[in-house]
């Protein structure tokens, strides 16, 4: 895992690769190289986990006509370099990026058909005065890119952009409209208009003559279906995820696992513990003060029926201390899975360098209430619209949607709501619930938004996803929007950017694209059925887990944030919203964030997610758009909570 960077064609290369390295250093604390090929400059920082001493990069083919530079990691790359030995080419390291040059050789830009793992490389031709990139099949690993003119400049990070060119601190407006409707910012773009996310599944070329060129390499398929029994299907999806975890256990330093309490974490240190592994593995657990919404019991549970060596902490976070830190290391507003992120990583870091997670597992065996929602949706939109409209929707919209984010009004303002809508707009609006849609959002936009975002659709990301996804059924096409689209560009976004900020390298065998293309093809009934969710999953994990855990709803720390935080949140929502600078900008208006906030602050609506949203979207707007430093921030914050208390 590493911090990557480089610029083609600008006359000052090897002082901006300077400035792009050390802003990212906390990538990669172990190691750093460069390579000055005018007009090629290319660098890493390295956190070495495999060939610890001699994996430097950038690393060079046998004549020095190739050069490379990759973050994540290859876990096929001992079959690979087999391989490739027998075909003639020679290896000067053991690193597993080193395959990633050979393949080129033999295969140019279909290298990354062979490539099984998490990563995002870039190869700089000498010949053909080419740089050839390419980013991982879901994902994992970030890639930044920014044309100015004719310089092309790439990062793993946007503040690696920032560092190397400063005029590229300005807002997409586009982008804050999509993360107040969706809570992300979907690929290909960021909250700076300049600068750019390579997809998942695509890779790129750039050169002086031919200029940029960008294309797909990898979709999933979900037709057609296997005609499998469960038992069967138990036993072969058993198998493919034994393989998938052996081969997200390769690493010359040890390996922990994050252990959440929930299915997913559960489910892979259980199937370590037992199947692959001969010694107890570190596990992570973050316990919290708020009973309601502490996991550290059934994870514990876990770990003791696993074996493993247990590490919990017990937490009551705070908002004033991390959020300058999330947002500095997002380079994007903040959502409330950084901060569990952000806990739970420094607390492996100080044991581990690389952990396994169960990002994906969610949107592999379908896990989320929305699967089956959007389909009673569906059987709701059959009544009469001159019933749903005149009689229900009066009813079902004079009651309150409580405090708790899953209570029956919320369940029902939801199903009457996504009965308005159809296939891949039907699916956005699932999504953005709880956030802003089109109509809140024109109430809080300024003249300057309004005008910005005329036209644009926040939701078409969603939508889109939705319609273009290679399967046929609601569901499979759902899967497929969150596991291709939404998820590379947000909890895998966070996760990278949560435990690269202490130095740790996370891996999620749930995204392993062999794994991820098996599971598509499987019938949809296999998956959700009714109100059962991961109907699969859950019966490979009986073999596993203890029934406490199985039994237990999903509970989700950072859906719960907003809740367990609600007595600080007044005083942050104040400070940061009563005199908004993007107020002042003309972004946002005052007398539609005045409303939203004193209506949740009287408790009239619950408003909590929405807030946050525009909380955050001021913070990043002060450090990324103003240069306010997290220090200054830190300040604001505190002052006016103690101001508050």
């Amino acid at each position: 895992m590493c911090g990557i960077a480089g610029c083609i064609g600008s006359r000052h290369g090897r002082e901006q690769l300077e400035r792009m390295l050390d802003v990212q250093r906390h990538r990669g604390p172990d190691d750093r190289g460069t390579l000055h090929d005018s007009p090629a400059h290319l660098g890493q920082v390295r956190l070495s986990i495999i060939d610890l001493t001699g994996g430097h990069q950038p690393i060079a083919n046998e004549d020095r006509t190739l050069w490379v530079i990759c973050n994540g990691e290859i876990y096929n790359h001992e079959v690979l370099r087999s391989s490739l030995e027998q075909r003639g080419h020679s290896f000067r390291t053991r690193s597993d990026a080193e395959v990633i040059l050979h393949l080129y050789e033999d295969y140019e830009e279909s290298c990354v058909d062979h490539l099984r793992g998490m990563f995002a490389f870039a190869i700089w031709d000498r010949h053909r005065q080419r740089l050839f990139a390419a980013r991982d099949h879901l994902g994992q690993k970030p890639f930044y890119y920014a044309l100015i003119g004719d310089e092309f400049y790439f990062s793993s990070e946007i503040k690696g952009l920032l560092a190397a060119c400063p005029e590229l601190r300005e807002p997409d407006m586009e982008a804050l409209d999509q993360y107040l409707a969706l809570r992300f910012i979907g690929a290909p773009r960021s909250m700076f208009r300049r600068v750019h996310k390579l997809p998942a599944a695509h890779r790129l070329t750039f050169d002086a003559g031919a200029g940029l060129r960008i294309a797909r390499y990898w979709q999933l398929a979900y037709e057609p279906k296997r005609e499998i029994s469960l038992d069967d299907a138990i036993d072969a999806t058993r198998e493919q995820l034994l393989e998938a975890l052996q081969l997200h256990m390769v690493s010359d330093v040890p390996v922990g696992a994050f252990l959440s309490g929930g299915l997913d974490s559960g489910l892979i240190t259980a199937m370590l513990s037992k199947d692959l592994l001969a010694e107890p593995i570190k596990t992570f657990t973050l316990g919290l003060v708020h009973e309601q919404f502490d996991e550290s019991p059934a994870a514990k549970a876990v770990s003791v029926r696993s074996g493993t060596e247990h590490y919990a902490e017990t937490v009551s976070p705070s908002m004033v201390e991390y959020l300058p830190d999330l947002v500095w290391h997002l380079d994007e507003p903040s959502d409330p899975l950084s901060l569990c992120a952000w806990l739970v990583s420094e607390l492996a870091s100080r044991h581990v360098k690389v952990v396994v997670g169960g990002d994906g597992g969610d949107e592999l065996f379908g896990g989320y209430d929305r699967y089956y929602g959007v389909q009673f949706a569906d059987q709701y939109a059959r009544i009469p619209r001159f019933i749903r409209s005149g009689i229900l929707g009066p009813l079902i919209s004079a009651g309150s949607g409580g405090s708790w984010y899953k209570s029956r009004m919320h369940q029902l303002k939801w199903l009457h709501r996504l009965a308005s809508y159809q296939g891949g707009e039907r699916y956005a609006a699932a999504l953005n619930y709880f956030y802003f849609d089109s109509q809140a959002r024109s109430t809080v936009y300024g003249e300057t938004m309004a005008s910005g975002v005329a036209g644009f659709d926040a939701e078409s990301f969603i939508t889109n996803n939705y319609e273009q996804a290679d399967a046929k059924a609601p569901l499979d096409r759902m899967l497929a929007t969150d596991l291709e689209g939404r998820l590379p560009d947000h909890p895998v976004m966070i996760t990278d950017r949560m435990t690269m900020a202490h130095g740790l390298e996370a891996r999620s065998p749930f995204m392993d694209h062999k794994l991820a293309e098996f599971c598509a093809r499987l019938p949809g009934e296999l998956k959700v059925k009714g109100r059962s969710l991961r109907i699969l999953q859950r019966r490979i994990a009986q073999r596993y887990l203890p029934p406490e855990v199985l039994q237990r709803p999903k509970q989700g720390f950072a859906s719960a944030m907003p809740y367990m935080l609600r007595d600080e949140y007044p005083a942050l929502f104040g400070a940061l919203l009563r005199d908004s600078i993007l107020v002042r900008d003309g972004y946002l208006r005052s007398e539609g964030i005045s409303k939203i906030l004193d209506a949740h602050l009287a408790g009239k609506e619950d408003h909590a997610a929405r807030l946050w949203l525009l909380a955050n979207s001021e913070i990043w707007y002060r450090m990324a758009i103003k240069n306010e430093t997290r220090e200054s921030m830190r300040d604001l914050l505190a002052s006016t909570t103690r101001f508050a208390a």
